[in-house]
């Protein structure tokens, strides 16, 4: 059985790289927590710190957002912590923390912005998050279960593309409505070492909502014939296969950075949707 444990063995400890990998991970998280102050936070009155309770918005979608990003960050502290040769529980830990650290410290700017607070929520999904990966690194020194991403652009944004974004890139990370977030479970890891079940084929398991074009409620929109539309605000559940591409063999070194690099983004695949609605089929589960 191909685990991650085979595909970034932990070296002898090296010094040097670890001062590459802690040098690059501080400019890059200083980078971009300037840069994200410059583009989003200055134009907000700042304001005493506070709390804020978004739970109920967007029927819990950026809290899942919270939960994918901080594993898949995490992933690949644990693999760089791994490349330096670093112990391996140190490691899990350092390394599985670096997502809900870097996301945790966006929480505390929210907290003194008078537009936002500091969201419980999201502290707990993004520590989840976390968790999720370092349990099962602790338990297997493997990712049975990966937590992935997809995104299919909707309807919605163009009614309000200053929230749900004005061109693809913005849609990526704003249109809730677009975005689906994946349990990819790999069934052949929990199988005899010796199984002929695909070693790289996944079982997924998927949510996503659709008809959001606010937080807690849709406020009132109108077309381009200046007519008033409403939506449904609902949510989605999948079922689909995927394929877990760190568990396909290759000698390339290339295409093993390759496969690691998008290893979060969930393989397009036929899916059967569970909504409010009832039951239908998709040809590509986005």
């Amino acid at each position: 059985m191909l685990s991650q444990s085979d595909s970034i063995k932990v070296k002898p400890f090296n010094k040097n790289r670890l001062g590459v990998v802690v040098g690059a991970e501080a400019v890059l998280y200083g980078v971009s927590l300037i840069g994200l102050n410059q583009l989003w936070y200055k134009n907000y009155p700042r304001s005493p710190f506070h709390f804020f309770n978004d739970t109920d918005e967007w029927l819990q979608m950026d809290k899942m957002g919270h939960f994918v990003t901080s594993y898949s960050i995490g992933c690949i502290g644990v693999d760089l912590m791994k490349w330096s040769g670093v112990d391996r529980k140190k490691a899990i830990w350092y390394g599985g923390m670096l997502g809900s650290v870097y996301q945790s410290t966006i929480e505390v700017l929210d907290a003194y912005s008078t537009e936002w607070g500091f969201s419980v929520g999201d502290f707990a999904a993004n520590t989840f998050g976390s968790f999720m990966l370092i349990g099962q690194e602790l338990a297997w020194d493997d990712q049975r279960i990966r937590l992935k991403y997809s995104f299919r652009q909707s309807q919605f944004a163009k009614y309000r593309p200053n929230l749900l974004g004005n061109n693809l890139q913005e849609n990526l990370l704003k249109d809730y409505n677009g975005q689906t977030y994946w349990l990819s479970v790999n069934p052949s890891s929990f199988m005899h070492k010796q199984t002929k079940f695909p070693k790289w084929l996944n079982i997924a398991i998927g949510y996503g909502v659709e008809g959001l074009i606010g937080g807690e409620f849709n406020p009132v929109v109108f077309d381009e014939n200046k007519n008033q539309v409403s939506f449904d605000r609902y949510r989605q559940f999948y079922f689909s296969l995927d394929v877990d591409l760190t568990r396909i063999k290759t000698k390339s070194q290339l295409l093993k950075t390759v496969f690691k690099t998008i290893g979060f983004i969930k393989i397009p695949a036929p899916a059967i949707e569970f909504n409010k609605y009832g039951i239908r089929g998709n040809w590509l589960g986005f």
